[in-house]
């Protein structure tokens, strides 16, 4: 039987980075996953979703010898602007900008494509000796013990580790196998990723507009062909996504810009549409027996605020923190719990109140999701609690 320090269970974006930053830290590990990270974005599979990095997050990224290779192809997210377009004619009808210049030097954060971030962190775990990365392999079974758990692959190797992390998403089969339940809300939404170029520069604005079913989000990628780029995340209930997708070209087109409300001037589709269901889930508890749980193993939110992923590497850098004297130990799994899970419920109950307001199609419901967002943006102090609150710090 093989020995392996730390296995990590998931090769999508949170489990490649945890391998990198465990690695980096030092230790032994394995990263497996039943299936290879797609690293071109034309290749049939690839993940057209944008990740925005929030600022606390780039301490974790820098310190797995990630972010020299990132920050080439990232986006500055200088300004999260919130657009109500819920009005008679869904055209935006209120505006308001929280800009990062009044509660730091730096900003909120930096956007890059999905496709590239397995891409550059792929490469970075080739460059580090102690770290194995088997895709094409996954989790096939898990015996967790005090001492140690006993991993068995889908290729039938078997593995002794002292610590298993399962960041093998919201279907976890480490979970499963720890017999963790969860609870799940369910939105009846999907969600629409697909990058365009507009007739307008971006200004490093990312731009959330709600109207119903959902919010239409646009965030910034570099320029595209020469012109400017965005990444969509475009949500609405099934049956309007599904609407959406059987449209012929040129109608799918007229409904985009008109759900953009033109803040960019004309949009066009630049890659294939992708689709995305949307709930919100966590798990009942985020460790086992010389396991723990990150990432959609342990909580899936909406993608609303830049949370999702950021959540994952708080998980990440809480972990490692925790794991520097005996990686798997009962105490440091047992504080890890303790810390990770009552943040990511409240970070949950948060978004999921945000997602339902966007979704209200009854007009003067609409009207008072307005009146509520001018009057919070009115008061500075509530506008940059509001801001550090989103960043996840103090």
């Amino acid at each position: 039987m093989e020995r392996t320090e730390i296995l990590v269970s998931g090769g999508g974006i949170a489990g490649l980075i945890a391998a990198a930053a465990f690695g980096s830290a030092g230790h032994q590990v394995t990263c497996v996953d039943p299936a290879p990270p797609i690293t071109d974005e034309a290749t049939e599979g690839s993940d057209l979703r944008s990740t925005a990095f929030l600022h606390p997050s780039i301490a974790v990224l820098s310190a797995a010898g990630l972010w020299e290779r990132l920050a080439p192809h990232a986006t500055p997210l200088q300004v999260m602007r919130i657009i109500d377009a819920g009005g008679k004619l869904s055209q935006a009808r209120l505006t308001r900008d929280f800009d990062a210049a009044e509660i730091s030097d730096q900003p909120f954060g930096w956007n890059l494509p999905n496709w590239l971030l397995k891409r550059e962190i792929s490469a970075r775990l080739a460059t580090l000796q102690n770290v194995r990365f088997l895709p094409g392999t996954g989790t096939a079974g898990l015996i967790a013990r005090e001492n140690e758990a006993l991993v068995t692959l889908t290729d039938g190797t078997r593995l002794r580790a002292d610590l298993v992390i399962g960041a093998d998403g919201r279907n976890s089969p480490v979970r499963q196998a720890l017999g963790i339940g969860t609870r799940t809300l369910r939105y009846g939404q999907k969600a629409l990723a697909f990058a365009v170029t507009h007739d307008r520069p971006h200004d490093n604005i990312s731009t959330e507009i709600h109207r119903s079913g959902g919010p239409f989000t646009l965030v910034p990628l570099p320029d595209r062909n020469g012109k400017p780029s965005s990444a969509v995340v475009w949500m609405e209930r099934g049956p309007e996504t599904a609407r959406l997708r059987a449209l012929p070209p040129e109608e799918f087109s007229a409904e985009l810009n008109r759900r953009s409300a033109g803040v960019l001037g004309h949009l066009t589709q630049a890659t294939r549409l992708t689709e995305w269901p949307i709930i919100s889930q966590i798990s009942d508890n985020f460790t086992g027996p010389r396991t723990a749980l990150i990432a959609e193993a342990a909580h899936v939110v909406p993608p609303i605020g830049a949370q999702g992923l950021n959540m994952s590497l708080a998980d990440l850098a809480a972990l490692i923190e925790l794991s520097s004297g005996s990686p798997g130990s009962r105490a440091s799994l047992d504080a890890y719990n303790r810390r990770r899970r009552p943040e990511a419920l409240a970070r949950l109950i948060g978004i999921d109140a945000l997602n339902r307001t966007s979704m209200i199609s009854a007009r003067p419901l609409r009207d008072l999701r307005a009146a509520a967002l001018g009057s919070l943006y009115a008061v500075a102090p509530v506008r940059r609690v509001l801001m550090r609150a989103g960043l996840g710090v103090s």
